[in-house]
């Protein structure tokens, strides 16, 4: 039970905390607006989107995937670390203290440069790696455009014409890093997963381009606001994902919306395949090959080597950030968006609305960031020709697949319907399909462990022995 209610306190903190950093960035946005000049807010936004919440949501990811990982494997996770302060020195402080030990252990550790290395290259590589990744989440609305005291303002940092695009462009630099550090480094190990690291990102980068495709046909833009789209009211419906592809008539709206998992589920999926193959992370980490001394960064040491490392958590923010956006309804609420964006109260307090929505943005991040480790503590490491057959015989067919079914039923019916209809199809058969291999599997388990026959056709008795072996024995025929 006090786990249940610590578990509880931990998440109600984490939304109290969330809130506050949104309504902050709505207010100090207002102040910019008013007291410096028109667009101003998107400048603050630097400050609060970007370096609070990316970079405090990337470093605290460094201590949640420690504990969320002892959690899943039923162990204890970090707790030795502690504080020299009277009252608390005997506390573990839920492992937050190794935040500490990180930060200045990075700091302090000697920056190792090997002699025979490309010093400015060498240098120049956990740059290339962290800036690119860093530099995504300024296309990304993380909340609505609100009237604060008579000032609008922006909830992201720029919104360009090639919004997705500029999302695909700078995403692939970030493969410079890797490349430029595993060469620089003169060794071959480091090499190698540099080279690794080359052949993921062209086998996957195809298909992150074509699971978008489908979404820029539907809502007709590249533009990551437009994509997102605007809440209607009772004259006007409502724009991109904020739109109904059905919904009931009254003043409360209750329908299904137009977000992209609806309307796009193999778009979604690939997405998120080829985008989490990006983040170099498992099952995706060939590069990054501890196991077979085998790794880009090998040969760094200190801040470099945490640079590489905070890039990786940085990546993972940013994957559930743009997820988000695209195919989970950014900022939009599933039902009510409407009716809520009516009420007076809400339209005199612009950054009471703006707060709700932009907490909602965020917690849409936190649970596909918990579905990234999630997959990332449960899968073992793709084989390095597993990966390529999955990128140029899976995900590339999948997507030409989706791209030409969309086109058509866009064409035949504008008003999105046809294409959710099949897309509800689509996510009815992937779970049908999971729950049959899940039981299928299940089946096999028991076969094979003391119920019936082994593969051999042997009778096993009830612990999965052969029926003719002593359990006792420690000879061959006792062997199992």
């Amino acid at each position: 039970m006090s786990r249940i209610l610590t578990m509880l306190f931990a998440m109600a903190t984490i939304v109290f905390a969330v809130a506050g950093g949104v309504a902050s960035a709505y207010l100090v946005g207002y102040l910019a607006e008013e007291y410096l000049f028109e667009g101003a807010s998107r400048l603050t936004n630097i400050i609060f989107l970007m370096l609070v919440f990316v970079m405090i949501t990337a470093t605290l990811l460094t201590l949640a995937e420690r504990k969320w990982s002892a959690f899943m494997q039923d162990r204890v996770g970090p707790n030795r670390a502690r504080l020299a302060i009277p009252g608390l020195s005997n506390r573990s402080l839920g492992g937050i203290p190794h935040i500490i030990t990180d930060v200045l252990k990075m700091l302090t550790k000697e920056d190792f440069v090997p002699g025979t290395a490309n010093k400015f290259l060498f240098n120049l590589g956990p740059i290339l790696a962290f800036a690119p990744v860093f530099a995504l989440f300024a296309v990304v609305p993380a909340g609505p455009s609100v009237n604060v005291f008579g000032k609008t303002v922006d909830m992201v940092v720029a919104t360009p014409d090639f919004g997705v695009l500029y999302l695909l462009a700078i995403a692939s630099l970030a493969v410079y890093g890797t490349s430029l550090a595993g060469w620089s480094s003169n060794n071959k190990f480091a090499l190698l997963g540099g080279v690794r690291a080359s052949a993921q990102m062209i086998s996957y980068e195809v298909a992150l381009g074509l699971s978008l495709v489908g979404l820029f046909l539907a809502f007709s833009s590249v533009q990551m606001p437009a994509l997102v789209g605007d809440v209607g009211n009772a004259l006007v419906s409502g724009t991109g994902q904020a739109k109904y592809l059905w919904r009931t008539d009254g003043g409360f709206d209750l329908g299904l919306p137009a977000w992209g998992i609806f309307i796009q589920p193999l778009g979604f999926i690939g997405f998120f395949v080829a985008s989490f193959a990006e983040t170099k992370r498992a099952p995706f980490d060939a590069p990054e090959g501890e196991s077979e001394i085998i790794g880009y960064f090998v040969e760094y040491s200190g801040m470099k080597f945490g640079m590489f490392m905070i890039s990786e958590f940085v990546e993972v923010v940013v994957l559930a950030g743009v997820t988000a956006s695209l195919f989970f309804g950014g900022h939009h609420l599933p039902f009510g968006g409407e009716w809520l964006a009516a009420q007076p109260f809400m339209q005199e307090h612009g950054w009471v609305y703006g707060t709700l929505l932009g907490t909602f943005f965020w917690l849409k991040v936190i649970a596909l960031i918990w579905v990234q480790l999630v997959i990332r503590w449960t899968f073992p490491r793709f084989r390095y020709d597993q990966i390529q057959n999955l990128g140029w015989k899976i995900l590339l067919p999948v997507g030409l697949a989706n791209v030409f079914i969309t086109g058509a039923l866009v064409l035949w019916d504008p008003s999105l319907r046809a294409l959710g209809v099949v897309g509800l199809l689509e996510i009815g058969f992937f779970i049908a399909l999971t729950m049959t291999t899940g039981a299928k599997s299940a089946d096999a388990h028991d076969a094979a462990h003391g119920h019936g026959h082994d593969a051999h056709g042997h009778g096993h008795d009830a612990h999965g022995l052969p029926a003719h072996a002593d359990p006792h024995s420690h000879s061959p025929a006792g062997a199992h």
